[in-house]
């Protein structure tokens, strides 16, 4: 059994419904009787997951990990098998996955409250043309020219 030592992408990036995992030296290791192995991304250095089922999609790249003039060649799909990769992997995915969930729950909220904003806005100066308030119009309307358009 090989166990992970230590896998961190280089870089994550999601392409529509795929994340791409991209991993460099030093970036992922493994442990095989008591040697530490490190990657070199001589053949294949990602790994792509499907976002929706999690289901790895490049089951056949090949991964390569060195310790000396030594080497272990592996498939990812037998990477998965004999170690323990299927853990760490689920863990840097479902922080990936957060992160973009919470980014762009954010973006929502901003249209939402912007949205808001301008009805507000609007219903302000209804108020103020229905109680014929001049002086609240006339703020109202300052405030629009002076920030561009609708609060923000």
């Amino acid at each position: 059994m090989l166990l992970v030592q230590l896998m961190k992408p280089f870089y994550t990036k999601q392409e529509g419904n795929r994340i791409k995992l991209v991993f460099a030296y030093q970036y992922f290791s493994i442990r095989k009787d008591d040697e530490l192995f490190h990657f070199i991304p001589v053949e294949g250095k990602e790994i792509i997951v499907n976002a929706e089922t999690l289901q790895v999609e490049n089951l056949a790249e090949i991964f390569v990990f060195q310790k000396g003039n030594r080497y272990i060649r592996l498939p990812l799909y037998q990477l998965l098998v004999v170690s323990d990769v299927h853990k760490h992997l689920q863990a840097i995915i479902e922080t990936n996955v957060h992160m973009n969930l919470s980014s762009s729950s954010l973006e929502n909220a901003a249209t939402v409250i912007q949205e808001l904003e301008e009805k507000n806005y609007e219903r302000m100066i209804d108020y103020a043309l229905l109680h014929r308030d001049i002086s609240l119009f006339n703020k109202l309307q300052q405030y629009k020219e002076f920030n561009g358009g609708f609060p923000n």
